[in-house]
């Protein structure tokens, strides 16, 4: 497998205007102990980036539409001739912002959408009016023709209105939906008795598969769910289909469940560079190293990257190539980012 780097998150600012139960980072409004990086150094960090690698770049957060050069930085990251993107929770949209979206080359846009309603959303966002945030921005970019995806999170609180979701991000105009499977890191540290069981995760990802083969009209994919790779291949053998690994394309290139380290990553707004956006342990620091050092050398990434170093089930798995487990979930439930990833139910023919 070829290790380039082909996907960046970059948090650059933790500074929200909502306060979400699952939130990554544990996003305030003020700063406090994690200040945004100045412009100028925002302009390095796309130098280093781009001088190694040509990756979608989204600026992310916290809410980055609070930073006042989020437009800025990515009017120079396209400069650059990366593929700028922006994730927002999009209650700040506005018609300006929108202008400013096209005048920064900023190619794709995330909203978050967490329920079909806003009892269910406002709920996991904890912020009355941030569903009909939401739904205002997604009808102020279908007016200025600024293609944007749906991101949605679930937890047990939210699960069963995922086909809601689903159906309501197809009504809005979205042009890919993305069911996040929680991983707790955060403030998703909280709600661990809240995480979907194993066995309801099963059944949410056949559901997804039979969802999948008939939709044409936007790309869906579970996120933070890599053993759907594994599902996807079982149920498509059962059905006759002849399957093999490398005609599993991930969306981001890849050909396997979890890219963490392997062609995805993410910076902090503190200059760590971490597999994904789940993956608290850094690989290094881009205030004290170039990217490509990180990227390249880092002893985190070359074990993430080797998968004969897996550990219990996934060590074992016949489908560790195309699914590898959840390396973040690992970590946040055992402590070992090697070790079975702990919401899988299968059951290696090895075992």
């Amino acid at each position: 497998m070829d290790f380039e780097l082909k996907w960046l998150a970059w948090e650059i600012t933790r500074r929200c205007n909502l306060h979400c139960v699952h939130c990554r980072s544990s996003s305030e409004l003020e700063a406090g102990e994690h200040p945004d990086f100045s412009t100028r150094e925002g302009f390095r960090i796309i130098d280093d980036i781009a001088s190694f690698a040509k990756p979608v770049v989204v600026l992310s957060g916290g809410e980055p539409l609070l930073r006042d050069d989020v437009f800025t930085l990515a009017k120079y990251g396209t400069e650059k001739g990366l593929r700028m993107c922006l994730a927002t929770n999009g209650t700040l949209v506005t018609p300006e912002v929108c202008k400013n979206i096209k005048d920064a080359g900023i190619r794709m846009v995330s909203l978050s959408l967490d329920g079909s309603n806003a009892e269910i959303h406002d709920n996991f966002r904890s912020q009355p009016g941030a569903f009909e945030g939401t739904i205002n921005a997604a009808s102020l970019f279908r007016e200025n023709g600024i293609d944007f995806l749906i991101n949605s999170s679930f937890t047990k609180r939210n699960q069963e209105d995922i086909p809601n979701v689903y159906r309501l991000a197809k009504d809005i105009g979205a042009t890919a939906w993305y069911m996040f499977m929680i991983v707790p890191t955060g403030r998703g540290e909280d709600i661990m008795a809240e995480l979907i069981t194993p066995e309801d995760y099963e059944e949410l990802l056949k559901w997804h598969y039979e969802m999948e083969k008939n939709e044409d009209q936007m790309l869906v994919r579970p996120t933070c769910a890599p053993h759907y790779y594994r599902v996807r291949m079982q149920l498509a053998k059962a059905e006759g289909e002849k399957v093999e690994h490398r005609s599993l394309k991930f969306s981001t290139g890849g050909s396997k469940g979890c890219l963490a380290g392997q062609l995805i990553s993410l910076i902090d707004v503190d200059g760590n560079v971490l597999p994904c956006s789940y993956f608290p342990l850094p690989a290094g620091n881009i205030r004290e190293q170039s990217m490509k050092d990180i990227w390249d050398n880092s002893r985190l990434f070359k074990e993430l990257r080797d998968f004969s170093s897996y550990k219990g089930s996934c060590g074992k798995c016949e489908y560790v190539r195309v699914c590898g487990g959840c390396r973040a979930r690992a970590y946040a439930v055992t402590g070992d980012y090697l070790e079975e990833e702990p919401f899988c139910n299968y059951t290696p023919r090895a075992l």
